[in-house]
């Protein structure tokens, strides 16, 4: 049974993003899943302790990853983040089958991500991404959490962020995947 939620806000400010939607669904998350779950959360932009990180990181149940698409990754900080805190022996071990030795198996994960490419670029073919689903360009992020165990949740995320923003509606959609994903 889950009752434990880290949150981890991985947005990284540049002057055309300011980060302003990162923390607006950051924060919805954390007030509308908190009435429901023990919450801790991070923001990678604050600096973080290492050793405090593995606490949450064992700790909770299940992990949010609240995220802009830059250049179709993480910003730069979030990537350093899980460089220093996916440590081996903690996260993983070794194996003899590559990517099996995940240690946080009995954890989910959840993705909420930002982009500034539009809704209908995903799926559909004839299109930037070739018909690929979301989820399918996001596929390297997903290997990572399985590389350490964690299982997947569905995925959130908005479009359109910079170039045409609806943020009632991005809230709405939200809440509504809350609801889906967490019973609440």
């Amino acid at each position: 049974m889950m009752k434990n939620i880290l949150i981890i806000n991985g947005h990284e400010a540049y002057p055309h993003a300011r980060g302003k939607l990162n923390h607006t669904l950051f924060t919805a998350m954390a007030d509308k899943l908190g009435e429901k779950y023990d919450i801790k959360k991070t923001v990678v932009t604050d600096g973080y302790d290492i050793a405090e990180e593995h606490e949450k990181f064992k700790w909770a149940d299940a992990v949010i990853y609240q995220t802009p698409i830059y250049w179709f990754s993480l910003p730069a900080l979030f990537k350093k983040y899980i460089d220093e805190i996916y440590e081996y022996g903690l996260f993983y071990k070794g194996t003899e089958d590559y990517g099996r030795g995940g240690l946080f198996i009995d954890k989910r994960y959840m993705f909420s991500t930002t982009w500034n490419a539009p809704e209908e670029v995903f799926s559909k073919e004839g299109t930037f991404f070739e018909g690929k689903s979301l989820d399918e360009a996001l596929f390297h992020l997903h290997k990572m959490q399985e590389f350490v165990g964690m299982k997947p949740l569905k995925t959130f995320s908005v479009h359109d962020v910079i170039s045409n923003p609806d943020i009632d509606q991005y809230l709405e959609d939200l809440d509504a995947h809350l609801k889906e994903v967490f019973s609440i």
